[in-house]
């Protein structure tokens, strides 16, 4: 297809999807195939785009309408989902597989996306099938409009890290490893931008200050991030300016994004930037250098050890991670405008993680329902009111207390405008990562034990950071407020990603009756049919 027509197709998708208003449209042309790459120095098929691994990073200013035209050459189907990105009433944007059909081979989909209101440091990845253990993840960068003032002075440069740990198996193995009800082994090692053991060097000038945006991008492992003899200042984490509180290291856990500040005030040489593995008996490093622009001695000795099994101290550092009240997000107004603590949930909803052994196989659950995909994704099937897909009520709004668990396309009712809470208890020994699609929420407490009523007395009301993925501590719980102002079918699932694989995930469909585009967008006229929505039509020109 000549370059000529397909933007010709493009813009008549834009002109009929007409629901993003006059803000700037910026074009991509993403072509997904196999590779052979090396990143521990084991050949290995990985799935790069546009030849790239990791894949191209996007940039966008807020509001901008970001459109990308994917071409699948994978022998399989292919979605990719956009983590943090809240696609203001459009989940049908989303690319999971509850909300969007896949993208068959030698086929392809345009995405239309809107980074509406939002500001910040996020990525993409491929949703489907274990990919994410083979690559096509890159860097979203949001910028703030420049009129809208942010509370640092603007850095001499701003650097990328996609960190994460990896595994040198094929994503096919661990895929069949997974399907036949097996535990995966430990990841064999980390690393930062698709490259092992000092394969990236980022460059700074002495006395200049510069951002690093960190993601942990893994499927099985929390990270914690540090830059030898640096301190680094903690401005951001998904989409919030936070408290800038210094910090020596940072625990960044699954699905997590944070953005630093880093000062080069040292002596001019090379340093190690180093990310390891937590709470890992076995303790995987890897590093990049941090390179002065007039060193002339190169890293020496040992990477410098963080911490490994405490769980205490990555508490404390979870509780010190606040938002700036004072700050504007991507509106002018500041953040402490909004006064969520002054309103009370008008429910509470306990979720619950478990490992049942389900038909003879391992499975992970959410209140005991272990997630399957149906035959058609929940999103098509609630708009074309096709019936036995789906049932609202199918997971439980709390935990019954029993061991056991079963099988279901499992999708919780909400209702449009509610606010409430929502209370992670994990009571394995492993910690948790936690996303919820659709949304920024506020991490109003966590602890060790079981949550009770009587926990709320140490909830922060104040200034709890907002974010989209938090993490629950083993044998401990997590509450967040979260009020429900976006439409559509909303993926809540585990960040682990063989977790999330086998069943610890589940849909929250907000609801409203109202059928106005000023509350959510119709299908795309490009949309994919598939299941039992093939050969319907979304709307009329």
């Amino acid at each position: 297809m000549r370059d000529s027509c397909k933007v010709s197709i493009v813009l008549l998708l834009v002109l009929i999807n007409g629901v993003f208003g006059d803000n700037p449209y910026r074009f991509f042309t993403w072509k997904i195939t196999y590779g052979d790459i090396y990143p521990l120095g084991v050949k290995q098929q990985g799935i790069l785009i546009n030849g790239q691994f990791p894949g191209p990073h996007i940039d966008a200013i807020t509001n901008d309408n970001i459109i990308i035209s994917v071409f699948n050459y994978l022998k399989e189907p292919f979605l990719i989902s956009w983590n943090g990105v809240q696609q203001r009433k459009n989940s049908w944007q989303d690319g999971v597989i509850g909300t969007t059909c896949p993208i068959p081979p030698g086929k392809n989909f345009t995405y239309i996306i809107q980074v509406k209101d939002q500001i910040g440091s996020f990525y993409y990845f491929p949703s489907l099938a274990f990919h994410k253990a083979a690559g096509a993840f890159g860097a979203i960068r949001v910028w703030s409009r420049p009129r809208i003032p942010v509370p640092f002075p603007p850095p001499e440069g701003d650097f990328w890290l996609l960190a994460g740990d990896w595994y040198k198996t094929n994503h096919y193995v661990l895929r069949r490893l997974l399907e036949a009800g097996r535990n995966l082994p430990a990841p064999d090692g980390v690393l930062i931008n698709g490259r092992g053991w000092g394969g990236n060097t980022f460059t700074v000038q002495p006395g200049k200050t510069y951002r690093f945006r960190i993601s942990n991008v893994g499927v099985a492992t929390s990270l914690n991030f540090r830059i030898q003899g640096h301190t680094m200042k903690l401005i951001e984490v998904e989409g919030s300016h936070t408290i800038q509180n210094v910090y020596t290291s940072l625990d960044i856990h699954l699905g997590q994004s944070y953005s630093v500040l880093v000062t080069a005030n040292q002596a001019p040489q090379d340093y190690y930037i180093v990310v390891s593995t937590r709470f890992t008996r076995k303790v995987l490093t890897t590093t990049s250098i941090l390179h002065y622009s007039n060193s002339r001695k190169g890293i020496s000795g040992p990477a410098p050890s963080g911490p490994t099994l405490d769980i205490a101290s990555s508490l404390f550092q979870a509780r010190t991670i606040k938002r700036n009240l004072t700050a504007s997000g991507p509106r002018p107004n500041p953040q402490g405008s909004y006064h969520y603590g002054m309103i009370k949930p008008g429910r509470t909803i306990i979720l619950a993680n478990s490992a049942p052994w389900i038909n003879g196989k391992q499975r992970f659950a959410v209140n005991g329902a272990s997630f399957v995909a149906p035959d058609t994704p929940l999103k098509l099937a609630d708009y074309f009111k096709i019936p036995g897909v789906f049932n609202l009520g199918s997971i439980p709004t709390s935990p019954s207390g029993g061991s056991g668990g079963y099988l279901q396309s499992s999708v919780m009712a909400a209702n449009f405008r509610e606010f409430i809470e929502i209370v992670f208890q994990n009571w394995e020994s492993s910690i948790q990562s936690w996303h919820i699609s659709g949304y920024s929420f506020f991490v109003v407490g966590m602890d060790g034990g079981q949550w009770t009523p009587g926990s709320r007395a140490k909830y922060n009301l104040h200034d709890a950071v907002s974010r989209s993925t938090v993490q629950v501590y083993p044998r401990a719980w997590t509450a967040i407020y979260i009020a429900l102002d976006n439409v559509g079918m909303w993926n809540i699932r585990s960040e682990n990603w063989a977790r999330q694989y086998l069943g610890q995930q589940f849909y929250l469909r907000v609801y409203t009756s109202s059928n106005s585009y000023r509350d959510e967008y119709p299908p795309p006229k490009n949309a994919l049919m598939c299941g039992r929505a093939r050969g319907r039509h979304t709307r009329p020109f």
